[in-house]
């Protein structure tokens, strides 16, 4: 996708298809807080195909709303592609829709557990399975938190082609 597209036009696109396919989709977010979402449910008539998001910060709230492996986030942390995945599965299942976006890594401004700011992955699930990408992106704490939605956006839009 060319850097002239934004997360708005991004975010329209997907929710386009979707609606199209008759699909629906969520997201599980970390680094991006909430983001994610909002790219969503700021273009009008999203309530038709986004379903709903959870925004789990800490690794424990990835363990209990999510059930991402305490062990796997003891042993990889949490900004490891099967955190991703675990993430995008579980709420694919937990709001019962069709694709299910996730996004893991490093805001900054700092590094955190030896992970750099703008590292880290956005993974996708569907009924056929799961698809995760690494995302580096290095930048201020907004860019890094914007360069991730655009990072699982793109990702979707690819999918949905």
């Amino acid at each position: 996708m060319s850097d002239a597209v934004s997360a708005d036009e991004l975010a329209t696109k997907a929710l386009g298809k979707l609606s199209e396919q008759g699909r629906s989709i969520s997201c599980a977010e970390s680094l991006t807080g909430g983001l994610l979402a909002d790219a969503f449910v700021r273009i009008p008539g999203a309530s038709q195909t986004f379903r709903g998001g959870v925004v789990t910060y800490s690794d424990a709230m990835k363990t209990a709303v999510l059930g991402v492996s305490p062990q796997l986030l003891q042993t990889n942390t949490a900004y490891d592609p099967q955190v991703a995945v675990q993430m995008s599965t579980a709420v694919r299942e937990m709001f019962h829709s069709d694709y299910a976006l996730a996004t893991t890594g490093v805001a900054g401004p700092g590094p955190d557990e030896g992970v750099a700011p703008g590292k880290g992955y956005v993974s996708l699930a569907t009924s056929q399975g799961t698809e995760v990408r690494e995302v580096n992106q290095p930048g201020t704490r907004p860019e890094v938190r914007a360069s991730f939605v655009r990072a699982a956006l793109e990702l979707l839009v690819s999918h949905l082609g």
